[in-house]
C-alpha cells in the first residue's frame, strides 16, 4: 500500500497508509485525542474526520477544545440536522445557501405553500431533538455530480448550487433519510449536539441580489457546553436591547422604507434634533480649531473622479454616471476629497496660506448592495464629517498632532473612552505597490510616530496597512456590543496633490507640492449616531437628548399656567422642553417619559405652584426631589454646558 507523509503543527513528519483518515491519525496519537477529535485540517482546509487522505499534507487535529474551528463543525452539523427536521416539517421545502460562522449558523429556505414562521421554530426544534435522541449516524459518501443534479432536479436553488461545483464527485451527507451537500466538515455522530437554539427568521435575497427571489433565512446557534449557549443568548439579548434600529423605532428617531428607497434614512424630528446638535457642535468645534467650513455640490464631473483614481479603483461602489446630453457626465460623489481639492485650486496659494484647513459636512452616495444595508450603519446616502488640510512637508508632524488633539477633545465631550490607536505604515518588503517616493514615506512615517510619542499616546504599529498613497492613523473603538470598528482616521496623501498638480509658492519664490491630510473626526452622521444610540442604549445625555425636560401638570385646569411659566424659563435658556397636556393619568405620563428616556421629568401641582418649585425625577431613578424652579433651570443649563459629564458643575451665569 502506498504511503503518505503528514506534517503536524510542530513540524514533525509521520508516514501513514494512503487512505487513512483524520480519526485514524488522532487515535494513533492517543485514545483521548481520538475521542475529542471533531474534524481535521488538511493544508488549512477543514475536513471530516472520516475523509480519506490520499496525498502528502499538513495536518491539524481539531478537537472540541479548539473553539472556532470546532464550533464551526458543530454548527455545520446543527444546520444539517435543522434542514433534515425542516424537510420533515414541510415536505415541499427548498433550500438555498447556508453558512456556519463565529456567530452561529443560518439556512435559507423557500416554500410556495408558506414560509417557515417564528412560531414554527419550536416544532422544528422538537423534530431536531428527536433526530438527535435517536443518535442517527451521519453517513458521508461521494456522489457523481450528474446523479446529484438528478436527485435535486425539483429544487431550483440546490440545482444552481450543484452547477457551481467544479468537482465531478461531490461529498454528500445522509441523516434520517435526508441528503445534503456543501459542508466543509460535520460531526460523524450527534452526541455533542445538545446545546443549540433556533433564534430568528428573516428575509434574504437568493445569492444576495435584490432582483432574485426573497427566501426565508433561519438563524440558529450551537455550543458544546450549556454555559456557552447561555452566555451567548444573554449576549444576543443585550444586542437586541441595544440594536440602534429597534431603539430608533421605539424612540421615533428615524426609519428606512424600502418602498421609497432602501438604504435612505428618513430622520424624524427626534432623530433630526440629535443630528442637528451634533452637526452644530462639530462645526463650531472645527471652526474654533481653524477650519474653514464650506459647502460643495453632491454632483461632480466624472473626469474629476477619473483623475483622482476613484473611478478606476472604486467604480463598483459608485452610482452610474448621469449623461447630461451634451457630452458632460455627472457623478454622485462617493468621497469629498476631489471637491475640497477644487476649493484649494480656486486661488493661487502661498506658503503663508498653509496649513489650509477645509471642512464640510459633505453628503456622499455609495452603491451598496441591498443585502449589505443595515439601519444607519450601512446606507446609500451619508453625510461625512470630512476635513482636508493642505500642508508643507515640514508641517506634517505639528498638524497631525493638532488634529489628534482635536479628535481626543471631541471624544471626551461624547464620553467615548474605549479606543486604541493604530499607526499604519507601508510594507518595507513590498514598496512597489505604494506611491513612489521613499524619502516622503520615511520622513512622514517618522513624523507620525514622533507626534504620537510627543503626546504620550500608546499605539500599535501595523506595517503593510497603509493606503497606497500614504501612512495613516486609525482610531479603533469598541462598540457597545464589543465589536471593534474604525471611528476616526487621519490619512496622509502624497498622490492626490500630484494627480491634480497642486502647488503653492514657497518662501523661495518657487512652486512646491503640498501634502494633503484627510481626516474624519466622527465618521458619518449616520454611522456615528447609530454608534451613540447603542452606546447610550437610547438614553442620550442631556445635551444630546431630543427632549431634555418634560413638564407634567397634575391638574390641567389648575396647574397649566404655572407649567407654562416653567416652560418659558427653560426655553429662554434654549433648553428643549415640552408640556405633556394629554388627557391621560399621571402614572401613565411619568412612565411614558421614562420609556422615551427623557433626562428630566418635572411634575407641578398645588405645592409647586405655591412655592415656585418643581418636583424633579431624573431618568433611571425611582425617587423625585423638590427643587427651586430657577435653580433647577440653572442646573439643567450646567448639565448641558458640561456635556452631561458626571462631574457637573454649575457653569451658568444665572444664579438667581
Amino acid at each position: 500500500m502506498s504511503k503518505i507523509k503528514l506534517t503536524f503543527p510542530d513540524n514533525s513528519v509521520k508516514e501513514f497508509d494512503e487512505g487513512t483518515t483524520t480519526l485514524d491519525v488522532a487515535k494513533s496519537i492517543s485514545t483521548s485525542l481520538g475521542k475529542k477529535a471533531v474534524a481535521g485540517k488538511l493544508n488549512d482546509t477543514l475536513v471530516d474526520l472520516e475523509r480519506p487522505i490520499k496525498q502528502d499534507a499538513k495536518i491539524e487535529i481539531i478537537s472540541g477544545e479548539d473553539k472556532d474551528d470546532a464550533l464551526k463543525v458543530l454548527r455545520n452539523t446543527a444546520a444539517l440536522v435543522f434542514s433534515a427536521a425542516a424537510k420533515k416539517f414541510k415536505k415541499d421545502l427548498h433550500f438555498g445557501e447556508k453558512q456556519a460562522n463565529d456567530d452561529g449558523f443560518y439556512v435559507d429556505t423557500d416554500n410556495e405553500d408558506g414560509q417557515i414562521s417564528v412560531d414554527e421554530l419550536k416544532e422544528i426544534t422538537a423534530l431536531m431533538n428527536k433526530i438527535i435522541k435517536n443518535n442517527d449516524k451521519i453517513e458521508r459518501s461521494m456522489m457523481d455530480k450528474k446523479d446529484l443534479v438528478e436527485m435535486f432536479k425539483d429544487d431550483p436553488y440546490k440545482s444552481s448550487l450543484i452547477g457551481a461545483v467544479e468537482s465531478v464527485q461531490i461529498p454528500v451527507y445522509t441523516i434520517d433519510g435526508f441528503v445534503d451537500f456543501g459542508y466543509d466538515a460535520v460531526l460523524n455522530n450527534l452526541k455533542a449536539l445538545k446545546h443549540f437554539e433556533l433564534l430568528s427568521v428573516a428575509g434574504a435575497y437568493w445569492q444576495g441580489k435584490s432582483s432574485n427571489p426573497m427566501l426565508q433565512r433561519i438563524y440558529g446557534t450551537a455550543f458544546y457546553k450549556e454555559d456557552g449557549l447561555k452566555a451567548d443568548l444573554k449576549r444576543r439579548q443585550e444586542i437586541k436591547e441595544r440594536d440602534h434600529r429597534t431603539i430608533g423605532r421605539d424612540l421615533d428617531l428615524f426609519f428606512v422604507d424600502p418602498e421609497v428607497g432602501a438604504g435612505l434614512p428618513y430622520w424624524m424630528p427626534n432623530g433630526a434634533t440629535i443630528r442637528r446638535v451634533i452637526e452644530r457642535y462639530i462645526i463650531d468645534k472645527e471652526v474654533a480649531w481653524g477650519y474653514k467650513h464650506v459647502y460643495t455640490p453632491i454632483l461632480m464631473n466624472l473626469n474629476a473622479y477619473k483623475t483622482s483614481g476613484h473611478w478606476a479603483h472604486y467604480r463598483e461602489d459608485m452610482f452610474p454616471p448621469m449623461d447630461m446630453g451634451d457630452g458632460e457626465m455627472l457623478e454622485l460623489r462617493p468621497m469629498n476629497c476631489p471637491s475640497h481639492i477644487q476649493i484649494y485650486k480656486h486661488h493661487n496659494r502661498s506658503y503663508r496660506d498653509l496649513p489650509l484647513r477645509i471642512a464640510e459636512l459633505g453628503m456622499m452616495h455609495r452603491y451598496e448592495k441591498s443585502g449589505a444595508l443595515s439601519g444607519l450603519q450601512r446606507v446609500r446616502e451619508m453625510t461625512l464629517n470630512d476635513g482636508h488640510t493642505f500642508v508643507a512637508l515640514d508641517q506634517i508632524q505639528e498638524e497631525f498632532k493638532r488634529t489628534l488633539q482635536l479628535m481626543v477633545e471631541v471624544y471626551k465631550d461624547f464620553d467615548i473612552n474605549d479606543y486604541t490607536f493604530r499607526l499604519s505604515y507601508r510594507d518595507p518588503a513590498n514598496t512597489e505597490k505604494y506611491f513612489d517616493d521613499d524619502e516622503m514615506w520615511n520622513r512622514s512615517q517618522s513624523m507620525l510616530k514622533a507626534a504620537m510619542d510627543d503626546l504620550g499616546l500608546k499605539y500599535y504599529e501595523a506595517e503593510g496597512e497603509a493606503a497606497f498613497y500614504g501612512p495613516k492613523l486609525d482610531v479603533q473603538t469598541k462598540t457597545a456590543l464589543g465589536n471593534e470598528e474604525t471611528l476616526s482616521t487621519i490619512q496622509l496623501d502624497f498622490m492626490q496633490p500630484e494627480k491634480f498638480q497642486l502647488t503653492y509658492v514657497g518662501s523661495d519664490g518657487e512652486d512646491h507640492r503640498p501634502v494633503m491630510i484627510h481626516r474624519g473626526i466622527v465618521s458619518t452622521m449616520e454611522r456615528f449616531i447609530a454608534y451613540l444610540i447603542e452606546i447610550y442604549k437610547g438614553a442620550f445625555p442631556t445635551w444630546l437628548a431630543p427632549t431634555q425636560v418634560r413638564i407634567i401638570p397634575v391638574n390641567q385646569k389648575l396647574h397649566t399656567d404655572y407649567a407654562n411659566d416653567v416652560l418659558s424659563e427653560l426655553r429662554a435658556k434654549n433648553i428643549r422642553a415640552e408640556i405633556d397636556d394629554r388627557d391621560e393619568k399621571m402614572g401613565y405620563k411619568i412612565r411614558d417619559a421614562q420609556t422615551m428616556k427623557i433626562p428630566y421629568t418635572v411634575v407641578v401641582g398645588d405645592e409647586e405652584t405655591r412655592d415656585a418649585t418643581v418636583s424633579v425625577r431624573k431618568y433611571g431613578e425611582d425617587d423625585s426631589s423638590s427643587e427651586n424652579a430657577k435653580m433647577f433651570v440653572s442646573s439643567v443649563v450646567a448639565d448641558i454646558n458640561n456635556f452631561s459629564r458626571k462631574d457637573v458643575t454649575d457653569k451658568s451665569d444665572d444664579k438667581d
